[in-house]
């Protein structure tokens, strides 16, 4: 008994950790196999559905199972930080870029806050083992973050939260510590609602499930080769990310702006027109945008986003 109350103890003290630390959701859950979502996910591959992402299919079993990532794993913590925005690029005479990417590089602020939580759990037990991902490794996050408590993944594909929506990165810390586990998220709150699917420009969503291929945030950012140009309008006018299907979902009319000041638009951001984005030089994306997301797409590859939006 007295080792279940320390766990009890240190999983809520855990958590409040994870709230001082500016995430909206900290939920725990036991590591194991994901026996439901292999059939699922080795269908997803053989239908070709995540295009060029060829390391989607590497580390197959990895991806499964934690306790392959983190030697002896017991838990699974999941982790929810909100990026919903005060403040919206103006839309008139303007490209669009996801709003995840207003700020600075959502890998490095949430990476030195898991590496806080990292060290709180060694302070609080000893020696343990442990490591922490976001977007850096073959893990099913929104699996997990089902099976912690936080919320269900939505048609569009994306973990919704009854409280906040979707806008949201996704966390885990994967660890040998025994730790007290949330109950999973029961149900399905989409009910009989197709907003994503009918908004969809390219048809990218069938229910829960997205085709990479036909994805405006797959195109725009994950994709390397050249595309062929898009039937005029289908792409908004974005050219990194898009966020249409979840700025239609009903459940992101609770969405709060974030209160994490790294995350605010970058300066001059709001005031770049499309001409701006079309003339722009190497030093001038360097030096806005060399501590944002928008760096992985370099400035070669938001040139040739603009070039296939369409005539």
């Amino acid at each position: 008994m007295q080792g279940k109350i320390k766990t009890d103890s240190l999983s809520e003290s855990l958590k409040n950790k994870a709230y001082e630390l500016g995430f909206s959701f900290c939920g725990i859950t036991k590591a194991r196999f994901l026996e439901e979502d292999a059939p699922r996910l080795e269908s997803w591959l053989k239908k070709g559905m995540n295009g060029k992402m060829a390391y989607m299919a590497n580390y197959f079993d990895k991806r499964l199972d934690p306790r392959l990532l983190v030697e002896n794993a017991k838990t699974v913590i999941s982790l929810a930080f909100n990026y919903f925005p005060s403040l919206f690029q103006p839309e008139a005479a303007n490209y669009k870029i996801s709003k995840y990417a207003y700020g600075e590089d959502y890998y490095n602020v949430i990476r030195e806050k898991l590496k806080l939580l990292e060290t709180f759990l060694r302070e609080s037990s000893g020696n343990i083992n442990s490591r922490s991902f976001v977007d850096s490794a073959p893990v099913l996050e929104r699996s997990w973050a089902v099976l912690s408590g936080l919320g269900w993944i939505g048609r569009n594909s994306m973990l919704i939260t009854r409280r906040n929506g979707s806008f949201f990165f996704l966390a885990e810390i994967i660890t040998d510590l025994e730790l007290e586990h949330d109950q999973p998220f029961g149900g399905n709150y989409c009910g009989d609602c197709s907003r994503c699917i009918d908004a969809c420009p390219t048809g990218a969503i069938t229910d829960f499930t997205i085709d990479a291929n036909k994805c405006i945030s797959y195109l725009t950012i994950e994709l390397k080769d050249e595309v062929s140009p898009a039937p005029k309008g289908s792409y908004n006018d974005w050219i990194f990310g898009c966020d249409i299907c979840q700025d239609v979902c009903p459940w992101n009319r609770f969405s709060t702006p974030h209160n994490e000041s790294l995350f605010n638009p970058l300066p001059g951001l709001f005031e770049l027109q499309t001409k701006d984005w079309e003339q722009m030089k190497e030093e001038t994306f360097k030096k806005m945008f060399g501590n944002s997301a928008l760096k992985r797409a370099r400035l070669s590859g938001l040139l040739r986003n603009i070039s296939f939006l369409g005539d």
